[in-house]
């Protein structure tokens, strides 16, 4: 198994429906007036992937933090791991977000992950 083979990438994403926070075009007719009621809604989603396939894919409430991030971390990724057969050593791959530079994070990476078993 080749060096890439063994990275497994993760991202977080909001996704909304009828463009709540971003700028947003839409087509219609001329003297159309646009309706929205309630706003639509918004969800949020954290997943992996590898060269190989997608890994476990979590669902936000509300909005996430430091706590939330390493409980999805610990729920997800030895999971993730698993299921692409990534084997105990392999490369996590994170963007650099505040939530995953913290000090609490990457300490609880490196006791579960570098210092375990």
């Amino acid at each position: 198994m080749t060096m890439s083979n063994k990275i497994l990438w993760s991202d977080g994403t909001k996704m909304e429906l009828f463009c709540l926070n971003a700028k947003c075009h839409v087509w219609r007719k001329y003297g159309t007036i646009p309706t929205v009621k309630h706003g639509g809604g918004r969800i949020m989603l954290w997943g992996c992937f590898s060269v190989a396939c997608t890994g476990r894919l979590a669902r936000i409430e509300a909005t996430m933090n430091v706590t939330k991030y390493r409980g999805i971390l610990d729920e997800s990724l030895p999971q993730s791991a698993q299921d692409l057969r990534l084997g105990q050593r392999f490369t996590f791959q994170q963007d650099n977000n505040p939530k995953q530079t913290a000090k609490t994070t990457q300490k609880g990476l490196r006791d579960k992950y570098l210092n375990g078993p």
